[in-house]
């Protein structure tokens, strides 16, 4: 039997890469609090929840304004 491990979090690079935001700008989101991380030795990581997190605040904000 294999045992199909998910991973939980993920990196700034990874969250930059998923947005489509170059890596000092997703940095920079990340140290404002725009995206939530937590801090794990010198290691900065993010749960998936909170990409959708910020990208739902993006877009409802996005939605009010064209409405």
């Amino acid at each position: 039997m294999t045992t199909v491990i998910t991973r939980k979090w993920y990196t700034t690079a990874e969250v930059a890469e998923m947005l489509g935001f170059g890596l000092s700008k997703t940095k920079m989101l990340v140290l404002a609090g725009e995206i939530r991380s937590v801090k794990i030795g010198r290691n900065r990581r993010i749960l998936p929840a909170w990409v959708d997190e910020y990208v739902q605040q993006v877009t409802s904000g996005a939605e009010e304004v064209s409405a």
